[in-house]
């Protein structure tokens, strides 16, 4: 097994990185990172239905989906992610949580924490979350990546994943709500957070008898920004994406209904009495994408007020 140093902390970097290594190297590999704020979804996940949309705009932090199942979470740098790739010739042995975990669960007891195993993939400290957990199977190799909550702004990740109140019905991976705390409320022995990384990395290297510390090649690098512009950066993957959805919504006497597939909105009901005079045919085949949507609207003789209760009606 090899250890990656990642002092990177962009998030389109960070998560463009670990789809690369799995595709692209064989041998086994061990990660330890972090990143500037961001929102990660799962790779099923409907970013309306899991991402206060308004607020990580007005705070300019990006919406990134990662290629591995699960739940959203917000990283920022005083949450550490930890990243195992390896292969397995026998395919029912790939994800093993409990496997995967272990030498965080073992390290922690070192300090004199208790952290216990919760639902498939959770790890908690008095019933409060640190760690959740995720994997992506590619050929015989397994991607098992989780975080880990040190000093975190909680705030912040609560507010961040608290989307819309909105109708909407779908088939996508829902997020689990849960109680989270910070390893450092759990401390006897003041660290920060890169003193913690440091020791863990010590741990890590020790437990896997890890002998060989690498860091990434500049042809590495290239590679994986070229994945970024081409994937992690685009619209289609971190929004788009999504499995097909209905929307449902009301604004006083004003309803609509709408699908959305792919990205693209494919079919549109707007009802009320004062409806806007808005040709409904002028929403088939755009993107649902706010900018795409008010850019289409401007274009008509509608007006600024009805724009803006036709963009609210329809979640933005």
């Amino acid at each position: 097994m090899i250890f990656i140093e990642r002092p990177e902390t962009n998030p389109h970097f960070n998560i463009a990185t670990e789809e690369y290594i799995l595709k692209n190297y064989s041998e086994d590999i061990i990660m330890l990172w972090q990143c500037e704020p961001s929102v990660i979804l799962g790779k099923h996940q409907n970013a309306l239905a899991e991402v206060n949309l308004d607020l990580v705009s007005e705070s300019n932090i990006p919406v990134i989906r990662r290629i591995s199942g699960g739940g959203t979470v917000f990283h920022d740098p005083g949450n550490i992610n930890y990243t195992i790739i390896t292969s397995e010739k026998q395919k029912d042995k790939l994800i093993d949580f409990r496997k995967f975990t272990r030498p965080i669960v073992e390290f922690l007891a070192s300090y004199g924490i208790v952290a216990g195993f919760e639902e498939k993939n959770n790890l908690v400290i008095d019933g409060k979350k640190f760690s959740g957990n995720s994997a992506h199977v590619h050929k015989n190799r397994v991607l098992h990546h989780g975080t880990l909550l040190f000093n975190s702004d909680l705030e912040k990740l609560d507010e961040f994943v608290k989307p819309k109140s909105l109708d909407i019905e779908d088939k996508a991976v829902k997020s689990i709500r849960a109680t989270v705390t910070n390893i450092s409320d759990h401390l006897d022995e003041k660290m920060d957070v890169q003193l913690f990384k440091a020791k863990l990395q010590k741990h890590l290297l020790k437990y896997h008898k890890i002998s060989e510390v690498r860091k990434l090649t500049d042809a590495d690098k290239t590679a994986i920004n070229k994945l970024i512009e081409e994937k992690y950066r685009q619209w289609q993957w971190n929004y788009g994406y999504s499995p097909s959805f209905v929307l449902k919504n009301r604004i006083d006497e004003l309803s609509v209904e709408l699908t959305v597939k792919n990205g693209f909105i494919e079919t549109i009901d707007l009802i009320g009495p004062h409806n806007p005079s808005i040709a409904t045919a002028l929403f088939h085949g755009i993107h649902y994408r706010q900018k795409e949507i008010e850019e289409m609207l401007l274009t008509t003789e509608v007006s600024s007020k009805d724009i803006e209760t036709c963009l609210k009606l329809l979640g933005f």
